[in-house]
């Protein structure tokens, strides 16, 4: 018998509430998230997903329940929790007229981490956005710039990653740079936290689903196991048609097949 211990939650939420005066915003709220997984919050404009990444990045306090992050509350120590997390929100913050090279610099020396150069050098190598690495931020694509604002994020090695509805305004060629980019991450053993209001983004990314709704988590789980919620559909013969997404997708990539250009 295996008596290996699974791994502790990288993020814990349990009881967690808050409201704002006497609106009610988030109402006990439990889950946790695992190393190397991603964790999926869906919601729609105005569920509570915001306010919950707020908390756990220790920018706002909870009225009641615990966050823990790497085993640390979030209200406990604060210093702690910041050093194990990265953030990535749907608005970068990031400058504009500073190159990819200088975007990296200025967090890493903001981080007092050690050697900044060589670690703005690893993330534009990491982030395939080397050839890049001069340019200034705001010549860059949608999805360069969203890999640039994850690097940023991801400058202090920090095993948790926030993802505040991170592909909002990505075309979808660059969603699916992003898409790739996420998944990598939790593969190289990254806990991600994910919230979006695109259903197909948790299909495509999350091994966990919470589908949150007027500050409550009505069901969470695996894709599998809400899928098993509703009857099967009947199905019948039909001729499927490629979405527009997909006809999308692949001209523009013959097109650039044809002509060596880049995106």
């Amino acid at each position: 018998m295996n008596t290996a211990l699974a791994p502790e939650p990288a993020i814990e939420v349990i009881g967690l509430a808050k409201s704002f005066k006497n609106l009610p915003v988030l109402r006990s709220l439990d889950f946790a998230v695992q190393p190397g997984s991603i964790f999926a919050l869906l919601g729609s404009n105005g569920a509570g997903k915001t306010t919950l990444v707020r908390i756990l990045d220790t920018l706002l306090p909870a009225d009641a329940g615990t966050a823990r992050i790497c085993e640390t509350a979030t209200c406990e120590n604060p210093a702690q929790v910041r050093r194990s997390l990265g953030l990535t929100g749907q608005f970068a913050a990031v400058d504009e007229v500073l190159t990819g090279r200088e975007n990296l610099l200025l967090v890493a020396r903001l981080l007092r981490l050690p050697d900044p150069p060589a670690i703005a050098s690893g993330l534009l190598e990491r982030f395939s956005l080397s050839d890049a690495a001069d340019r200034p931020r705001g010549t860059y694509s949608g999805g360069m710039r969203r890999r640039l604002d994850i690097a940023m994020g991801l400058a202090g090695d920090p095993p948790v990653l926030l993802l505040d509805e991170p592909t909002t305004g990505l075309d979808p060629q660059s969603r699916r740079e992003a898409w790739q980019l996420i998944r990598g991450l939790a593969e190289s053993g990254t806990a991600i936290l994910l919230t979006t209001q695109y259903l197909d983004e948790a299909e495509h990314l999350a091994d966990h689903i919470a589908i949150l709704h007027e500050g409550t988590i009505i069901q969470q789980g695996t894709l599998a196991e809400l899928q098993a919620l509703l009857p099967p559909a009947i199905t019948e013969p039909v001729t499927k048609r490629p979405s527009l997404e997909e006809i999308f997708l692949e001209l523009v990539g013959s097109n650039q097949r044809t002509d060596g250009s880049q995106p």
